[in-house]
């Protein structure tokens, strides 16, 4: 029984239940918005889910705007110095890896790098300290890490994949976007009798193509989310032992800051690959 080791009269499925219970936001069907009464509307927000990306977010602007202001060539701060290897760090990362001459992508790889790490980084919190706050002021459930949310890891994958369609388009046009989808891997004969397969073959390439296309923001999002989501599970089987959980819970969080950092740069990584993919002329 979780309630044995400090939870109230929580079982140990209750306690579990409850830290992966979202609080939903929905609009009924008059117009008014409510809290936890969503369970039939496929319109519902994970409202903590978006709640904490946003702050993530804000914070890693404030931060790195903060380090632009006080930057200095003379003698750099520590956090500065730090914010620099980062940056460094990125930025090779998308010299070595796109092959294009869009200016977007190195912005783009240093937020979705930090944006992710800090997201994943809520993990090492230990599970009950922000959702024990949050219940003293009557806050019911408070699911503090995005990436454990199918839906902000879909989301993200989401913006990438339209971001692939968009450079595709704009390096090869239309037509090259749809070539790539039905003339390859199998190029279709253009003489002979060869012509009567022509279709079956354009077929067949569409859909092994759209499927290949498809799979990109299924499996960048699916991976994120499997592994913070097992990362946040065996946290909170760690914290079913009540007050002996800190020197487990310190130990896991020791081997999970790297699943936390690698998790972060295989998304920006990924998302490198994909868009150089997109921008080159075959």
């Amino acid at each position: 029984m979780a309630g044995e080791g400090g939870h109230g009269e929580k079982t140990s499925s209750e306690y579990i239940s409850h830290h992966l219970q979202n609080l939903k936001v929905c609009k009924t069907d008059i117009g008014e918005w409510v809290f936890n009464q969503c369970a039939v509307n496929p319109m519902s927000i994970n409202f903590y889910s978006m709640f904490w990306s946003v702050i993530m977010v804000l914070i890693f602007v404030v931060l790195l705007r903060n380090v632009a202001k006080k930057t200095s060539a003379g003698k750099p701060s520590k956090f500065q110095a730090f914010v620099e290897i980062i940056v460094e760090f990125v930025d090779s990362s998308v010299k070595d890896t796109f092959h294009g001459t869009s200016r977007l992508i190195a912005p783009l790889g240093l937020t979705i790098f930090v944006w992710v790490f800090l997201m994943n980084l809520m993990d090492l919190i230990p599970v009950d300290w922000i959702p024990l706050a949050a219940e003293s002021v009557g806050i019911p459930y408070m699911k503090v890490v995005p990436t454990t949310d199918v839906n902000v890891t879909f989301g993200m994958s989401i913006a990438v994949f339209v971001l692939i369609i968009f450079y595709t388009i704009a390096n090869k046009g239309i037509t090259g976007f749809i070539g790539e989808l039905t003339l390859h891997p199998i190029a279709p004969p253009t003489k002979g009798l060869g012509l009567l397969a022509a279709p079956l073959i354009i077929a067949f390439n569409f859909i092994l193509e759209s499927v290949a296309l498809l799979a990109k923001p299924v499996s960048l999002s699916l991976r994120l989310f499997g592994n913070m989501f097992a990362g946040e599970l065996i946290f909170i089987l760690i914290a079913l032992l009540g007050v002996y959980q800190l020197p487990l819970h310190f130990g896991w969080a020791v081997f999970h800051i790297l699943i936390v950092t690698l998790q972060a740069f295989i998304f920006m990584m990924l998302t490198i690959v994909y868009l150089s993919l997109a921008s080159e002329k075959h």
